[in-house]
Formats: C-alpha cells, structure tokens, sequence
C-alpha cells in the first residue's frame, strides 16, 4: 500500500476548552510513532496532558512550534502512514489511551527510552537518581515514575555506576514540619538561574525575565475576575483542636498500616466542614444575577500548591465519603496533583473550596473566593498556646480557621454559625471517634 500524509489535530480534552498550548514535543522529524505513543506536551487552563498519537507511522513535520497555543481542531503535525490508517486501528483499544496490549508490542521499541516527562525528572533529581541506569517500562521503553521508584527501592542511587557522591559537608534534607497536609517531599521553588554580567553593568542586567505560562495566566484571570465580580468579606474563628491531636496521634501509625497513606488533619478538617455545610447549605451556592443557585452535591475543591502553581483538584460526593475515604482521596489528588497526572475531569464541578494554608506554617491568611463559589475556608497551622480554660491557664493546640464570603451571597451572621458549627464539630472529636 501507498504513503500517505495524516494531520494530527489539536483535540477538544473538554467541551469548554477552545484553545490549547503545546508546552514540548516528544517527537522530532524522522522519528518513528506508535499508535497511543504520546507526540507532545500540551497545556490548557485546566490541566497539563500528554497528546498520544491517533494512528502509527513517521513523524514527519511540526506544524506548531513549542509555546504557541492553537485552536481546537487545527492542525499540530504531520505524520506519513501506510496506506489506511484503518490498518493499524484496534476496536478494541479506547481513542487517544495506552493499553497493556500496545504496551507489550512496543517493549521491543526503545524509541522513547531517553524521552523523560517532567513528574520523571523531578523524582530522578529529588532521588539522585541517574536516569541511564533505569530500565524503562512504558513505551518504548520510557521510563516511569513506577521504575524510578523501583530503582531506588533496590538500592539504585547507592549502587549505581559512575553515581556522583555527595559531597562533604552537604547537609542532608530535614522532614517538613507541616501541621496539615503532610508532605512526601520539601515544597519545590522556582530557581532563577544566576546571571553572568561581564563587563560595566548595564541597566537590565540585574533581571531576569520569565515567560507567563498557560497556567500562571489562567491563575491570573480567575485571580482578577474573583476580586473584580465577587465583594468579599472576611471573618476568622480559633480552635481548640489538642482532642483532634491526641486522637490522630493515638491512629496514625495503624492507619499507614492498613491504608498506606498518611492520616493527615486535613482528613478531620475536610469532615468537620463537610457536616457543617449540612446544616447550612447556602454555603455551598453560587451567585446566578437574579437568583442565588444552591448546589445539593458536595464536591469540594482542594486547593493544592506545586511549584508552578495553585491547583484545586476535586473530591466528588464528599459528603458521602468518611473520615478515612476522604483521608484517601486527599492523598490520591495530592499525589497525583505533584506528578502532573490530574485529569480535566478532577478539576472540574467544585461547590466549596477548603485550603490547608497551615501546612507551610501560616497562622492567619485572607484566601481569595474560587469563583463562581460563595465561601472559601482556610485551616491554619496548629500550635501550642496558653489558653484561659476556667479562670486557669493551660497549653493546648490552637488552629485559626479563616473564611473569605460573597457579600451578595451571604452575611456575617450565616458565616459565623458556620465556621461555629466547623468549630464544634473540630472540638467535638475525642477517642471514640470513628474512621469508617
């Protein structure tokens, strides 16, 4: 059969995206493509995503370059193919996803064996792990975060060839201290690379310029539009929260043995808030001109910082889930939020947002409302503090729980009983409570 030419075609991820970014391309000119193999890095205002291939061939041209950002459905590459296309579609096999079964044909492949996604890098360097040494799984052999994993699990970093010694005097990394959502990992930064002036000093010499990415961009416009359409107003509550405490301490350790995930405060505090939008439904509403819309699914937005940015991934029906689902879920988006792995589908539906600000140690914020949302609710750091507790002083474990509102949505009155009632039911956890 013939060659022939197949455009690949920038997709619609989801009906309200109209334009996507391509952030890297994964393949170059001459290079062999695999049906599902993924051909690019593309960013939206939602998510990142990697765009697999519709059909197999030889990538043969790049019609968008890195950094430019294109409408739906126009045309990103080129790719030459034998005769039909139809010839190497499998039924089977779901569009635009990667099977066991094209997984198996391709182990043979090495075609992606040094192409690493950024989650990839990220781990390899955290790890000190030299990604040469690491035999890839995925798809032509690329290299996943499971192989990483399994590379330092055996003792890669220790044993490897030619690996780099640390050097004298390097101090080792301390745990996070987090009060909240613990983390797995130090909170990475953006670095500013160091400039070189050689010569008299010029003006413009002392800065550096960073390009406005897909997601600072869209982090921005909801920033603006939030101040700009919603009148917000802020109130804040402080917690005794040395019950919750002593009773996550006495459960932690069995519940990373039964679950292997961290039973974090954020779990109680993510319930406690849940129950307290029970009583006070208004709370989970959004403003609609001439009506006010109340939303009767809880799905609560979890906002999540990475280096690049503030995400709010969602946990759906989180009303229905317990202290442990919620503990999972929470782990899961963290998780998945940090590798880059979140799905169009996890940010979208949200009615409330929670913020976990006391896990980087602030003890009072002033969070910005998620539009369209009415509330949003902050869970500062816990710490010891002398209290008056009848006309004596002791020290207990404080928490200050911060609540931005709309203004045209709800007053002070209906926000105090609920960041009350969110107090109660956080003072009201003892030893009897349960996780399931």
């Amino acid at each position: 059969m013939g060659k022939q030419m197949t455009e690949i075609v920038m997709p619609q991820l989801a009906e309200s995206l109209v334009s996507a970014t391509i952030d890297k391309w994964l393949k170059a000119p001459g290079d062999n493509v695999s049906m599902y193999e993924p051909i690019c890095e593309i960013n939206t205002d939602k998510v990142n995503a990697e765009l697999p291939s519709t059909v197999a061939g030889k990538f043969v041209k790049i019609l968008v370059g890195a950094g430019e950002t294109v409408p739906v459905g126009s045309p990103i590459c080129l790719i030459e193919t034998e005769g039909s296309a139809d010839a190497e579609v499998r039924p089977d096999v779901p569009d635009g996803a990667s099977t066991a079964a094209a997984k198996g044909e391709e182990d043979s492949d090495s075609s992606m064996r040094h192409r690493y996604s950024p989650a990839v890098q990220r781990l390899a360097a955290d790890n000190g792990v030299n990604l040469t040494f690491v035999n890839g799984t995925g798809i032509g052999g690329r290299i996943t975060r499971k192989d990483v994993l399994a590379f330092v699990a055996s003792g890669g970093p220790a044993n490897q060839p030619g690996g780099a010694a640390e050097p004298a005097g390097t101090q080792q990394k301390m745990p996070v201290r987090s009060s909240g959502l613990h983390l797995s990992e130090t909170p990475r930064i953006p670095t500013i690379p160091a400039i070189e002036v050689e010569g008299p000093s010029q003006p413009g010499n002392g800065e550096h310029f960073i390009d406005v990415t897909p997601l600072r961009n869209t982090i921005a416009t909801r920033m603006r539009q939030s101040v700009t359409d919603i009148p917000h107003a802020w109130t804040m509550i402080e917690v005794d929260v040395t019950n919750l405490v002593v009773l996550r301490n006495k459960l932690k350790d069995e519940f990373m043995k039964r679950e292997g995930v961290n039973l974090t405060y954020l779990a109680f505090f993510l319930k406690a808030v849940i129950n307290a939008i029970k009583d006070y439904p208004i709370m989970n509403s959004v403003w609609a001109v001439d009506k006010i819309i109340v939303k009767r699914d809880i799905n609560v937005n979890l906002a999540v910082g990475t280096e690049d940015g503030v995400w709010t991934p969602v946990i759906r029906g989180a009303d229905q889930k317990n202290i442990a689902g919620l503990a999972r879920e929470i782990d899961d988006l963290a998780r998945r939020t940090r590798e880059g792995m979140l799905s169009l589908t996890d940010m979208q539906g949200g009615t409330f947002t929670v913020n976990n600000t006391g896990s980087f140690g602030s003890i009072l914020s002033y969070p910005i409302i998620n539009y369209p949302q009415a509330a949003i609710v902050t869970f500062e750091s816990i710490v010891k503090r002398p209290v008056v507790i009848n006309d004596m002083i002791g020290v207990r474990s404080m928490a200050n729980l911060c609540l931005s509102l709309d203004h045209r949505i709800l007053d002070g009155v209906i926000c105090g009983r609920f960041l009350q009632r969110v107090k109660d039911n956080l003072e009201g956890y003892n030893l009897e409570t349960k996780l399931y």
